[in-house]
C-alpha cells in the first residue's frame, strides 16, 4: 500500500525526468541515450589522447578543458539520476550507481592532491575515467537480452567447456608420446597448451611438430577447431531466440531505475516498489 501512495504522490516533473532518463523505450529516452553516448565516447577518446605524449604537450589546455567539460557533465547526469527515483540509496550502491560516481570522483580528488611527490597517485586515479566506457553497458537494451541468453545457456557451455579441456588434455599428452621432448614438447602441460594454441586456430608457432604423425595429428585438431567454435555460438543463439519471443515491454522502476523486470511482474525484484 506504501508503494502505490508512493507512487501516486510522485511528482510530474520527477516521472519525466525519470522517463527521459532511465525511459529506454521512450523517443524522449532514447534521445538522452545517443547523446550520452556520444558524450561518454568523446570524453573516453579525450584520455586516450591525453595519455599520448606527443599530442597532450600540444593540446594539454584543451584536454584539461574537455577533463572539466565531462566531469561537470556527468556530476550533473548523477544527480539528476539521484534525483528521479524515489530511493536515491538503491542506484547508488548498484553496480552502475557505483561506475557512474567512480566516472566524475577522480577529477575531483585531484585537486587536493597538486603536490610533486602524489603526482604519481593522479595519474593512477587519471586512469580511472576510462570506468566511463563501462556505463556503456547500460544503455543497449540489447545487453541485457544477452546476459539473460548467457545464463541460460551457461549449463550447456559448462559441459562444453569440460568436454573441450578433456579433448585438449588427451590430445596435448598423445603429442608428448609422438614428439618428445626433442621437438619442443617438454612436458604433458606444454604439450596441453599446444594443443589449445592449435585447437582454437591461433597458431603462435613456437611449438611445432616434426614428425608425420604429429603433422597429421595437428591437421585433425585443427580442423576439428573449426567444428569446435560453431558450438557455443549455436548454444547462445538458441538462447538468444528464447529470449527475443519471451521479450516484453522495457519498464523502468520509479525507486531504484532498475528496467531488467519480467513482463508479468507487479513490483520490482530490487526494492519492491510498484511498477
Amino acid at each position: 500500500m506504501s508503494d502505490k501512495k508512493a507512487v501516486q504522490s510522485f511528482p510530474f516533473w520527477r516521472k519525466k525526468l525519470q522517463e527521459i532518463i532511465f525511459g529506454a523505450d521512450t523517443p524522449t529516452g532514447k534521445l538522452f541515450d545517443i547523446l550520452l553516448i556520444i558524450c561518454i565516447l568523446l570524453s573516453v577518446a579525450a584520455v586516450m589522447l591525453d595519455s599520448v605524449q606527443s599530442i597532450s604537450s600540444e593540446y594539454k589546455l584543451w584536454f584539461f578543458y574537455a577533463e572539466w567539460f565531462f566531469t561537470i557533465l556527468f556530476t550533473l547526469e548523477y544527480l539528476l539520476r539521484l534525483i528521479s527515483i524515489s530511493r536515491p540509496s538503491s542506484y547508488a550502491i548498484s553496480f552502475f550507481g557505483i561506475v557512474d560516481l567512480l566516472a566524475i570522483l577522480p577529477t575531483y580528488i585531484s585537486l587536493f592532491y597538486p603536490g610533486g611527490q602524489y603526482l604519481l597517485v593522479i595519474r593512477l586515479l587519471r586512469i580511472l575515467r576510462v570506468f566511463r566506457v563501462l556505463k556503456l553497458v547500460q544503455y543497449v537494451g540489447e545487453s541485457k537480452m544477452l546476459v539473460r541468453a548467457l545464463k541460460a545457456s551457461r549449463r550447456k557451455i559448462t559441459i562444453f567447456i569440460f568436454t573441450v579441456l578433456t579433448i585438449v588434455t588427451v590430445l596435448g599428452s598423445l603429442m608428448y608420446l609422438i614428439e618428445g621432448e626433442g621437438n619442443g614438447f617438454t612436458s604433458i602441460p606444454k604439450s596441453i597448451y599446444w594443443a589449445i594454441v592449435t585447437l582454437t586456430t591461433v597458431g603462435y608457432g613456437d611449438i611445432t611438430p616434426q614428425t608425420v604423425l604429429g603433422q597429421f595429428v595437428s591437421i585433425i585438431i585443427m580442423i576439428l577447431g573449426y567444428g569446435i567454435i560453431a558450438v557455443p555460438t549455436g548454444i547462445v543463439t538458441v538462447e538468444m531466440n528464447q529470449v527475443f519471443k519471451s521479450k516484453g515491454a522495457i519498464r523502468a522502476c520509479q525507486g531504484c531505475g532498475a528496467d531488467t523486470h519480467d513482463e508479468d511482474a507487479v513490483h520490482c525484484k530490487y526494492c519492491g516498489t510498484l511498477l
